[in-house]
């Protein structure tokens, strides 16, 4: 018999009050990052998917906080969301479209993984397949004009795609799909919101 778990992946965006406990029952819970989520949006971590590219990777990798951060210490996983070779494609573009992001292709996957060897974490990079199937479906929500998808979207295309098993429920929680410019937030909203229409995600809120 198959045993339905409840995946819970929560961004870094405001979690309502009174979701930690229920967070911190799912089965496997992923976060991103610095784990900024935790808190008001529990601590359980089995995930951590980390955007490995360009300012934010150097960032975590560099001076130790990150791998010391409670959650990170506790996960047992670290995913890299976004594909070197995939990202060396988009540098030529984006050296004449968006020359201040000369080091968003800037790969350092090699240090997580490095990382997750280190101290006995899985580790899992997502493909481009994940990315590009991702860049296809938005086409479909008025997705204008953007640089890449948030390390959120690709993370949750992965585990609806290539990891949840039969019965999962996938819920999301902290998912306010607003931040950086250059990711299509109001587009990845509605592909949301036609995924949850559709009976493949759920929202905590």
């Amino acid at each position: 018999m198959t045993v339905s778990r409840t995946v819970m992946i929560v961004g870094n965006g405001p979690v309502q009050g009174g979701a930690a406990a229920v967070i911190d029952a799912a089965d496997l819970v992923m976060r991103f990052n610095d784990c900024r989520s935790c808190g008001a949006g529990g601590d359980k971590t089995d995930i951590v998917a980390v955007c490995n590219t360009g300012r934010p990777a150097l960032a975590m990798l560099g001076g130790g906080a990150w791998k010391t951060n409670a959650a990170v210490r506790q996960a047992s996983a670290i995913w890299c969301v976004r594909d070197a070779g995939k990202f060396e494609t988009l540098r030529p573009q984006l050296a004449v479209t968006h020359p201040d992001l000369d080091d968003l292709c800037d790969d350092y996957t090699d240090g997580f993984r490095t990382f997750a060897n280190a101290t006995g974490r899985a580790f899992h990079t997502i493909p481009a397949s994940t990315h590009e199937g991702v860049d296809a479906a938005l086409q479909g929500f008025d997705v204008g004009a953007y640089v890449v998808p948030s390390s959120g979207l690709i993370a949750i295309a992965e585990v609806l795609e290539h990891w949840q098993r039969p019965g999962d429920r996938v819920v999301l929680a902290g998912f306010g799909h607003a931040g950086w410019e250059w990711h299509p937030f109001a587009a990845e909203r509605r592909y949301v919101d036609d995924l949850i229409s559709k009976g493949r995600l759920l929202r905590l809120d």
